[in-house]
């Protein structure tokens, strides 16, 4: 989990981490956590760009709906918005299909970001910018009922999911 304290605060500093993150190379090797809090591996990347509140203390469900369109929900509206003026409109993307839950062969998995993410989100928004060679998207996702609602952004190699898409086997 990040660091709340250390998390981007406004959509300029938001953006700002995917614009880092559109550049950096992916690591040839091996899973690693970045100095912004995020974590990269061969062919991906992901950041947290926006974190509520935990629920261990308190589960009241206004509470936590208040929580996810406040800090996720909202900071997703304001990136998206930005994104879709720079690249189009996102296409919606089903993550339930990566968690591999109806896959034949158990021992195939989605490649990553795509199997972390469907763990924690039901769907992320996708989009494909001419020229980058990658993919980002932007998800809302809660690991655990307890754990904070996150607003995550995720890189890609070049071959994007599509809508409807079966996950790679």
């Amino acid at each position: 989990m990040a660091n709340r304290s250390q998390l981007p605060r406004s959509t300029e500093d938001r953006l700002s981490v995917i614009d880092a993150l559109a550049v950096r190379p992916y690591p040839v090797d091996g899973e690693r956590r970045t100095e912004d809090g995020g974590w990269s591996g061969p062919g991906h990347h992901v950041a947290v760009l926006a974190e509520s509140r935990d629920f261990w203390d308190d589960r009241d469900e206004e509470l936590v709906e208040a929580a996810e369109q406040e800090t996720a929900a909202a900071a997703l509206a304001a990136l998206a918005e930005v994104l879709t003026g720079r690249w189009g409109a996102p296409e919606t993307v089903d993550l339930w299909p990566y968690l591999g839950l109806d896959a034949p062969d158990a021992d195939v998995a989605a490649p990553e970001p795509l199997l972390f993410l469907s763990g924690v989100a039901g769907s992320m928004q996708v989009w494909r910018p001419d020229g980058w060679g990658r993919w980002i998207a932007l998800a809302v996702g809660q690991a655990d009922p307890e754990w904070p609602f996150q607003l995550l952004a995720a890189f890609g190699e070049e071959t994007a999911p599509a809508p409807g898409d079966d996950p790679p086997r």
